[in-house]
């Protein structure tokens, strides 16, 4: 078995591997996608530039660094500090976003207004305030939310991707290191995709009606939760 195949075989593993134990690869965009009722089309093309980001990123620093003849143990230390950076900036977006959440989910508090008709007749109507003005005030911020996750993406780096898979193959040729960051980037981008799409899939069949004004809170907090497991469990 040629060393191509194998390690074209090895980039799916890790791929695949690398992007199923990360929830911070899919959970974002669930949660997110869930709060903003995003459809199945912006979601899927959100995950995939910000999939495409995540990698290129490392693919980038991985040519430099064999271009220049840089050490492997060089690069690893900056693409852990680049890992940091992505933790701290995912902590940071979901910290705001709960903040942001909480206010929203105040402002949609169901209350009750008593109407008197002519005739004496009362009866309770109950409602709450998220109607067309506040989607207007908030399209700006869903307009950003994106751009954030392509940012902290882009920060994020694919940590097997250049040690395992790039330095090997350059010890061929360059054909051999496309192939492999090419198989990588393709089964990372699926994967992600797939995962995105299974846990809506999934959310949409709890009852979570009753949790609905909340939702923005929540995705805050699994964001928050994906920057902690980074930062603070190597995730």
């Amino acid at each position: 078995m040629s060393e191509l195949l194998i390690l074209s075989i090895t980039a799916v593993s890790l791929g695949f591997v690398h992007t199923i134990v990360g929830p911070d690869h899919y959970v974002p965009f669930i949660a997110i996608a869930k709060a903003r009722s995003w459809p199945n089309p912006k979601v899927m093309s959100i995950v995939s530039l910000c999939g495409l980001g995540h990698i290129l990123s490392s693919v980038i620093i991985g040519m430099i660094g064999i271009a220049l003849g840089i050490t492997i143990s060089s690069l690893k230390m900056f693409e852990s500090s680049r890992g940091e950076i992505a933790g701290w900036l995912l902590i940071s977006f979901g910290l705001i976003y709960i903040i942001w959440g909480i206010k929203k989910s105040i402002k949609n508090k169901p209350h009750s207004h008593i109407h008197i008709h002519h005739d004496g007749i009362e009866h309770v109507h109950e409602h709450t305030h998220d109607e067309n003005h506040l989607l207007i005030h908030t399209t700006e911020k869903q307009n950003i939310t994106p751009w954030m996750l392509f940012i902290i993406f882009a920060f994020g780096p694919c940590e097997p991707l250049i040690p395992l898979l790039m330095y090997p193959a350059a010890s061929q040729n360059y054909f051999a290191v496309a192939v492999v960051t090419i198989v990588f980037g393709v089964v990372t981008i699926a994967t992600m995709l797939a995962m995105t799409f299974l846990g809506l899939k999934g959310i949409n069949l709890l009852p979570l009606h009753k949790l609905e004004r909340h939702v923005h809170t929540f995705a805050g907090l699994a964001i928050l939760i994906c920057g902690i497991s980074i930062i603070f469990f190597g995730l």
